[in-house]
């Protein structure tokens, strides 16, 4: 016989188990007594066990009826909540958002997002995974992200993704606090642009890479890559190493190596070249942004609930 009980059915036994009384059972349910009593009858048939003893002053649960109870008024509760999960899982009030992130953002900002986030949508789980830009676009073909934060040239964020820029900054130099440059306070980029080079691969972020081999070749230099690392943190470290000098986004910076300075822009000296019809320019270090990147078109509420939340905050830090 077929044990695809209907929830009718577990209504009608929770009414009489809580009630014991199959008058006061029916009346509970807007029904008459025969039809309950017959319901109880069929659902005890089908699952081939006595869920009540009854006698004409008592009914009572046997111990098979006592020990469905609490399982049955559970599946019921989460029955009658469906409806309300349905509408807030349609505006994303409940569900997942799975998403990557490069390191650099997870210095200050992401960390303080994911907490004000849950706070403000405590039902919705935010399923966190570091990755660099490479790994990130293989993870949106295969379907495993929803949303990705990805570090870029500015303007230059994946095609084919809907975007978000969420942080723009310079990129500062890194170097050994032994190096003899370390203890200038104007640091001649000439002499920097002759140092081994510690950089990323090209694939993790294209067009930041150009940036920075185009920082040397604009200057004439030609650079000397010492080392590739991926993260951001390993490159620092290998610097700390004395294997040469990185470009690395501002918020390293948060990444406190003993061993390892930091010079911004305004703490070197620039070397000037002739532009077009002979004017003199100032070299310029390379700005890198970092973008909330999601699939166009992709019906997630949660998803929707997250970028506009990512939104919000942005305003919020630009009217600051």
């Amino acid at each position: 016989m077929s044990r695809n009980i209907e929830l009718r059915a577990w209504r009608q036994f929770l009414a009489v188990a809580e009630e014991l009384h199959f008058g006061r059972a029916a009346a509970r349910l807007h029904m008459t007594q025969p039809p309950v009593t017959q319901a109880i009858a069929q659902l005890e048939k089908a699952l081939e066990v006595r869920l009540f003893d009854r006698t004409r002053r008592r009914v009572a649960l046997t111990p098979a009826g006592e020990a469905l109870l609490p399982e049955v008024s559970e599946l019921l509760a989460r029955a009658n909540s469906l409806p309300e999960r349905a509408r807030a899982a349609a505006a994303g009030e409940v569900g997942r958002v799975r998403l990557a992130f490069v390191s650099t953002i997870g210095f200050e900002q992401l960390p303080a997002w994911v907490r004000d986030f849950r706070a403000a949508s405590p039902d919705v789980a935010l399923e966190l995974v570091e990755a660099t830009g490479d790994v990130q676009l293989e993870a949106f073909a295969r379907g495993d992200i929803d949303a990705g934060l990805m570090l870029h040239s500015p303007g230059a964020a994946p095609p084919g993704l809907e975007s978000l820029s969420v942080a723009q900054e310079q990129l500062v130099l890194a170097l050994p606090s032994r190096h003899p440059l370390a203890s200038r306070s104007d640091v001649p980029l000439d002499e920097v642009l002759a140092e081994p080079l510690v950089i990323f691969p090209r694939r993790i972020v294209p067009s930041l890479h150009d940036a920075i081999l185009g920082l040397y070749h604009g200057t004439g230099r030609v650079p000397v890559v010492a080392q590739e690392a991926i993260q951001m943190q390993t490159i620092v470290n290998l610097v700390w190493g004395g294997l040469g000098v990185a470009w690395v986004p501002e918020s390293v910076m948060q990444f406190r190596r003993a061993g390892v300075v930091y010079r911004k822009a305004d703490e070197l000296v620039l070397p000037v070249r002739r532009g077009g019809r002979g004017k003199k320019v100032a070299a310029t270090l390379p700005d890198c942004e970092t973008s909330l990147v999601w699939p166009p078109e992709v019906e997630r509420p949660a998803l929707q609930r997250f970028v506009q939340f990512v939104q919000r905050q942005r305003q919020r830090a630009q009217a600051q």
